[in-house]
This record gives structure tokens, sequence and C-alpha cells, in this order.
């Protein structure tokens, strides 16, 4: 008895550490309204199993005591009788779990199902995108846009329609991440939502059935200019990632694609197999892709690429901090193998692999298990040994580069491990500079007044409710006149309510414009098609165009290489 007392008062010492969520590209202030709880840390499964080595026996002990443990607590404890025991239960192993390292990590009953259910690429929800916006001090939520297909596309929710209540409770003031979890709710329940429609202003209250929401890996792909290729993959590692994968190629193949640029920037990872088979699409049969080491047999494996009729198209793949784990075995090995170059940041610098373990009660966690190593035998992981876990999320922490392991690429070429995967090229990507980021609300507003057709002279950009999913926007999509840009100073002038002076506004004419031509986009097609806009100004894209060249002759060196060493 003594000794579980004190196992829990070791555990509930170390507090309660928060999942801290890497913030998408381009997505900063929209949030899904039913996005599944998600592994923040870009977890890559090795398998999604309960581990054998876990026997049913071993989780009856576990679970006796621990029972025990919160036993002495509830007879103990001086508000032993009004403790919350599933909480307590949950973070006393969260807080045990993160002795280990940071990956490790346990769900309660509902963020289980709902970390199986992301797994599956789909949620229950109503299927949109929401954000709050600031006026005269005041956040009020906003829908963004809505998914093909989705109960919030058929219930005709579109672009500046304000959220005032859910279910009767008034939503206003408050953040959008708290609106979501008022909105989000089983498969077949109703979400009651009290809207402000954006163009008639009329409010209205509507019921919307929660259901199926499909959550595909790849948001998007299209042909970038001419004969390139561009495919979003940053929504994870999924079981319909290949799936979605080879119809995105045939799709281009079919169009001219004859080059392409890969995007795993913010992908945090996944499906391991997933991960294994986009890699194996670029890497002839014997290559290894990945290897995994852990303490048991079953927990060391090589993953060696069976295809005999690899693509040799020339490759490009951008990451950034928040490519994490599967995202960054793909990189790696295209990397070690020189099959593409890799632009843009440095990875996140998550190694550790996870096995997925089903508990009692419906709840389960993930333990590590074993670390993953690229070909040339980097260990991707970053070095998280000081326990912050802040620090480590937000990559804080220093590296010291004297003990980064240097490897050889087939050309020859150095790469180091110990700290993900260091980009080939080094570019920064576009953030918002503090002017920008203060204009966007003025420039949301206006941009749904313009779709609603309100602003004088400017009634021919209203939008009707009539919604196109799935369109390729032209370069020469939503022109601006500098008419328009006028317009916007007046309307900040005459509204008020946010702390712009015009000597802000003139120096971000070119900004603004851009970010006026992404709200209409979104508000014709949906968020997706619209960051085609932001793709076209993007520093990090426009560098793995440039770079296409290098990555032919680099992957044809690679070949020569490859074949001398096999022979």
């Amino acid at each position: 008895m003594k000794r579980f007392f004190s196992i829990i008062l070791v555990v509930l010492l170390f507090g309660n550490f928060a999942i801290l969520p890497q913030a998408k590209r381009g997505t900063v202030s929209q949030i899904p309204v039913d996005e599944p709880f998600k592994i923040a840390e870009g977890s890559s499964f090795a398998a999604s199993r309960t581990n054998p080595k876990v026997s049913e026996n071993s989780q009856l002990s576990i679970t006796k005591d621990f029972s025990e443990a919160l036993d002495v607590i509830r007879k103990n404890h001086v508000g032993g009788s009004r403790v919350d025991y599933s909480e307590l239960t949950k973070f006393s192993i969260s807080a045990m779990l993160r002795t280990l390292d940071p990956h490790s990590s346990y769900f309660d009953a509902v963020e289980y199902r709902e970390l199986l259910t992301d797994q599956n690429s789909e949620y229950y929800g109503i299927g949109a995108t929401i954000a709050n916006y600031l006026k005269n001090s005041k956040y009020e939520t906003f829908i963004i846009s809505t998914f093909p297909d989705s109960p919030a596309s058929k219930a005709n929710l579109r672009f500046g329609d304000r959220i005032l209540a859910v279910n009767g409770e008034s939503v206003s003031g408050k953040n959008s991440t708290i609106v979501r979890d008022k909105i989000r709710g089983a498969r077949g329940t109703i979400a009651r939502l009290t809207i402000e429609r954006a163009d008639s202003r009329l409010r209205e209250t509507i019921e919307i059935r929660r259901n199926r929401v499909p959550q595909p890996s790849i948001p998007d792909a299209y042909l970038l200019r001419q004969n390139i290729g561009y495919i979003d993959l940053s929504e994870g590692f999924n079981y319909t990632t290949f799936e979605e994968f080879n119809a995105a190629l045939k799709a281009l193949r079919e169009q001219g694609m004859q080059s392409l640029i890969l995007d795993l920037r913010g992908n945090p990872g996944g499906i391991l197999e997933q991960a294994v088979k986009v890699a194996e699409k670029f890497l002839p049969a014997g290559t290894t892709i990945v290897s995994q080491r852990g303490r048991f047999r079953l927990d060391n494996r090589i993953w060696k690429s069976t295809n005999r009729s690899a693509e040799t198209m020339p490759l490009v793949v951008l990451v950034d901090e928040g490519s994490a784990s599967a995202s960054e075995i793909v990189a790696g090995a295209l990397q070690d193998y020189d099959r593409a170059l890799i632009i843009g940041e440095n990875t996140f610098g998550k190694g550790l692999v996870q096995s997925v373990i089903n508990l009692p009660y419906g709840s389960g966690l993930t333990l590590t298990t074993a670390k993953y190593y690229t070909p040339s035998g980097r260990s991707i992981q970053r070095d998280y040994s000081n326990g912050n876990l802040y620090d480590y999320y937000f990559q804080k922490t220093k590296i010291d580069q004297s003990a980064r392991v240097p490897s050889k690429t087939v050309t020859g070429r150095t790469v180091y491990g110990g700290d993900g995967i260091a980009p080939d090229e080094s570019v920064k990507g576009s953030e918002l500079s503090a002017a920008e980021i203060s204009l966007l609300d003025p420039i949301f507003f206006f941009s749904s007044e313009l779709v609603s057709g309100r602003i004088r002279g400017f009634e021919s950009f209203g939008i009707s409710r009539r919604f196109q999913y799935g369109q390729r926007i032209s370069s020469g999509a939503f022109p601006l006149p500098d008419e328009l840009f006028a317009a916007f100073k007046l309307f900040v002038e005459v509204e008020k309510g946010w702390n712009v002076s015009d000597e802000q506004i003139e120096p971000a004419k070119a900004f603004i414009k851009s970010r006026i031509r992404y709200n209409l986009a979104t508000a014709t097609f949906g968020s997706v098609a619209a960051n085609q806009i932001l793709i076209e100004e993007d520093l990090q894209v426009a560098k793995a165009v440039e770079a296409l060249p290098r990555a032919k002759q680099l992957a044809l060196a690679a070949e020569k290489s490859w074949q001398k060493y096999n022979r």
C-alpha cells in the first residue's frame, strides 16, 4: 500500500503537462470546428494494434495497482470526496509518461476514439472552418469556409456568417476554440447554431445534424505552372494517404506534369507504412527507406523498396519545423539517396516510434518502443534530455553541433543526424510582420462587406451563395483595381474599431490586396483552393521551382552511383 501511494504521489508532483499543438502553415487563425484531437508532436505509429508484449494479465495487474493507489487518496485526502478521479487518473499517467519522453501519451476513452478515427482520414462534425476576428476590442467567431457535401455546406453556411450562439448559449466574445468544442459532437446528434448571415444581416437559428466529414491527407494537387506539379501533403499520413497520392500523381501526369514539388510543410506525421509507400514511389527496389531499432525483436525492422519502376521525374521536397516523424522519414530517405532536393527549414526532429496500446474502459496510450533511422544511419530524433517540454515543442533547446553525427549520401554529400532533417537549401518561410497582423481584422471585415455587395462602387464583387469546390485558381484571378484599395482605406477610416493608422496602410498595399484576393477566393471556392493564392507568393515554393533543374542533375548522379554500387 505504501509503495503504491508513493508512486501516485511522485507522478502527481510532476504536474499536468499541456500538449502544445503545432500551428499549420497558412491557417494560424483558422480552425476546423470539429477537428478531432491529434497527437500534436506528430507521432508516427509502428502499427495500430495492441502491443502483444502487454498481456491481459499485465493490464489487469496495472489497473489493480493504480485503483488501489487512488483508493488511498479517496480515503485520506482532505478533499477526497470531491476529487474527479477520471481527471486524476489521466493527469497522473500523463505526468508519469512525460518523465520517459515527450511522445508517449495517454488518451482517455473520448480522445482515444478520436485518435483512431483521425487515422482513417475522417471525423464526425459539421465540416466547417471558423476563426476569431476583432473589432471594437471584442472577439466574434465567423464561418470561413465549409467542406464539400458537409452538413455545414448543405446548411448554406458561408464566408462571413457570424456565430452568435450554440445550442442556445451565447458565444459572443469567446475564443474560437471554445466555440469549436461546443459545436463538436457525436455522429447523428444535432448542433443548433444561431447565425447572423453576412449578406442579409438577418439572424436565424438552424439545426445541423453532425455527420462523417472526410479529412484527406492531400488537400490539393495541381499544376503550379506548365509541366510543374504541386502536391500539398500537409495533413498527415493516414490510412488513405498512399491511395490519395497515387490518384494525385495520375491526374497530374494526365495534365502534362514532368517534375514535382512535394509539400510536406506542417505535416505532423502519422501512419509509418503510408509514409514508406510514398517514399517507395521514388526509390528503386532494394533501397532502404527507414530502419527501426528497439529493445525487442518485434521492434527491429528495416523497410526496403520493392518498386521496380520508380518515378524518375525531378523532385523537390518542401519541409519546415512543423514537418515531423513520418514526413521526416520521407524527406530523410529521399535526401540520403539524393533522389530529391530538400528545400525550406529544419524539420521538427521526431524519430521515436510509438506502439498503440489498448487499455481498459476504452482508453489507450502510445508508448515509445523504438527509434527511427534514415538509410544512411542518421537518427531523426532531436535531444530532449533537459526535460523542458516547452523548449522541446517550440524548438528553443540549443543543439550541440559537435554532437551531430555526420553521414554521407549516395553521391558523397555530408548530412547530419540528431536534429531532424536539415534542408539542402535553407529558405526561411514567409512570416507576417506585426503591422501586417494588425491589418488582418479590418481586411476580413472589408472582405465580408465586399462579397456581400455592400462596398459602394464595387457591388459587382458580391458573391452568390452557390459554392464551387475543387477549382484551380489562375494567377490572374480576382484582379483588384487600385480604386478598391482606396475603398479599403475609406472603410477603415469610417468604420473605425481598429487601431490602424493611414501610415500603416499605405506601405502594406501589396499585402492588403493579396489578402483581399485570398478572402475573395475563400468565399468563392473554399479555403483549400484559396491557399493557391498564398502559394503564388510563397518564397519557399519559388525557390523549389528554381531548384528543379538541380534536383534533376542530382538524381541522375545518384542513379549512376546506385548502379555502380549494385554491379
